[in-house]
């Protein structure tokens, strides 16, 4: 692995401050999107940091970050991740492909008409597929050649997948960086949502940047450096305080003065 791709996955866990991304397009999570291909979040109960260690310890890291947790709370309660709904780890990587840069309904749509084709999900059915005939259930040419590629990492060995969840957070972004179409932003919401990991800072998604500009009263969203540096304070919890961040963004609450 050369310098240059070194650099970027340490910064992808967070570890640093620049980022190479490979995914084609603007990484910006969406609610939608993390709920549609690998899960999503739901809210708790409690209604107060205090009742909660986790988001206690992130309020005293940051106190800017726990005064925008509290107002998460107060509108929607705690933020938590929900059981992964794909029906494999293959699944959850070929659904962040298929929903990238569209909207909710078209995304829908056009992985419905996915799974009909690929019914069982499995890297062999995708390519027994046709290209034409994935083309034809709406996915575009690129789409269709980063599933494939996917399909065939899989089936070759050269992606195992079935031994991925005992690899660190950085080796999980180094492998699957390696497939043509996925992205570190990607690999890095497979590690939050797929694998659940609890410390991964995605610095160059927008909601993330948005989020923290809210949180800090900024006048710009935060740049990437920027947010790796005021990440540091908040590890182990980094993936929790994501959550908070981009659900600020959602709820449209105000920027602190």
């Amino acid at each position: 692995m050369g310098a240059s791709a070194s650099k970027a996955l340490k910064n992808a866990t967070g570890k640093s401050t620049g980022i190479s991304n490979r995914t084609s397009g603007q990484p910006a999570a969406r609610e939608h999107e993390l709920e549609s291909f690998l899960g999503g979040w739901a809210s708790g109960s409690a209604r107060n940091c205090a009742d909660l260690p986790e988001e206690r310890y992130l309020s005293d890291a940051d106190p800017r970050l726990g005064s925008l947790i509290s107002r998460v709370i107060e509108v929607e309660g705690p933020r938590r991740y929900q059981p992964s709904n794909a029906s494999s780890h293959f699944d959850a990587i070929a659904r962040s492909i298929v929903y990238q840069q569209l909207s909710k309904k078209a995304a829908a749509t056009i992985y419905g008409r996915y799974r009909a084709i690929v019914r069982g999900g499995d890297p062999d059915e995708v390519i027994r597929a046709g290209v034409d005939e994935l083309r034809a259930a709406g996915l575009s040419a690129p789409k269709v050649r980063y599933l494939r590629s996917l399909a065939e990492a899989v089936t070759s060995g050269s992606l195992d997948l079935r031994c991925i969840d005992k690899l660190t957070d950085y080796d999980v972004v180094d492998a699957l960086t390696k497939v043509t179409g996925v992205g570190v932003w990607t690999a890095q919401m497979f590690l939050m949502f797929r694998l659940r990991r609890p410390d991964v800072l995605p610095i160059h998604d927008i909601g993330i940047q948005r989020g923290l500009q809210i949180a800090h009263g900024l006048r710009k969203p935060a740049a990437p450096g920027w947010i790796a540096r005021a990440g540091a304070r908040w590890a182990p919890s980094r993936s929790l305080a994501c959550l908070y961040l981009w659900a600020a963004v959602d709820l449209r609450l105000d920027a602190a003065t």
